[in-house]
């Protein structure tokens, strides 16, 4: 039988989602889990992919196991032996042929910046003390939803077969002691939001224009956009699913 597997975690300590030689990430800890309990090797497909210290509100992955007749139980003893910066929500059953990465319609990240010192965020948002222009900053986002080729905001030397994305929105919004940068995509290229946010901040700093933003994308050049910002502001929170997976 398929399960889906809903979590999240704080990626501070861990090097990314997926698995990687000599580095401990939220995949291995997850599986090595699920292998203990279910004493069945255990092996995980994740919605995507999240660079080391990035954080997820929500994430999900798949795999394959024999009947398990008490879900609830399960998901309280993986809870139980997990660390504490790593929570899972629910596990249920799913169509044999769902796929966690392939069958995802959707996924939303935020971006956290603050702008007065704050202890309390320090492993959670991105200090920018200079005075940043909002208006301008939310017209070069709306740009963003006018293109889908976006090669010039991923990580150099990708092994990717398209950079097309279909990006439904992007905006930047006050929420209390927050400046958060909240874009929703059908897909998104490494490092593709962190690269976003530093063009952005450019744009609020005043050294490029929001109109700037086509030339870039048109370059099709990583280098004239603006540098990635630091992975620990950034927050994958949603994924969206087709009804027949996912309806919670």
């Amino acid at each position: 039988m398929r399960y889906f597997i809903r979590f999240s975690y704080f990626g501070k300590t861990y090097h990314g989602w997926q698995n990687q030689p000599n580095a401990i990430t939220v995949q291995q800890v997850l599986e090595e889990g699920l292998t203990l309990l279910l004493r069945s090797k255990i092996s995980m497909v994740g919605a995507g992919r999240t660079d080391a210290g990035v954080h997820a509100k929500e994430m999900f992955a798949h795999f394959e196991h024999g009947f398990v007749q008490d879900i609830t139980d399960l998901t309280h003893r993986l809870n139980n032996y997990l660390p504490p910066d790593i929570a899972v929500t629910s596990i249920f059953s799913v169509p044999d042929d769902a796929h966690a990465r392939f069958d995802a319609l959707e996924r939303t990240y935020e971006y956290w910046i603050v702008q007065e010192k704050n202890p309390f965020y320090i492993d959670m948002a991105h200090y920018v003390w200079s005075s940043l222009d909002i208006d301008a900053m939310n017209r070069a986002a709306k740009i963003l939803l006018e293109y889908h080729d976006f090669e010039c905001f991923s990580k150099s030397n990708t092994d990717v077969k398209t950079f097309l994305c279909t990006i439904k929105n992007a905006e930047w919004a006050r929420k209390r002691d927050k400046l958060v940068f909240t874009i929703t995509a059908n897909r998104f290229l490494r490092n593709m939001v962190r690269a976003i946010v530093g063009t952005m901040l450019e744009v609020g700093l005043g050294k490029k224009k929001p109109e700037g933003v086509r030339d870039i994308i048109e370059s099709k050049d990583r280098g004239q956009a603006g540098v990635s910002v630091p992975a620990k502001g950034l927050y994958l929170t949603k994924i969206v699913y087709p009804e027949t997976i996912c309806n919670e």
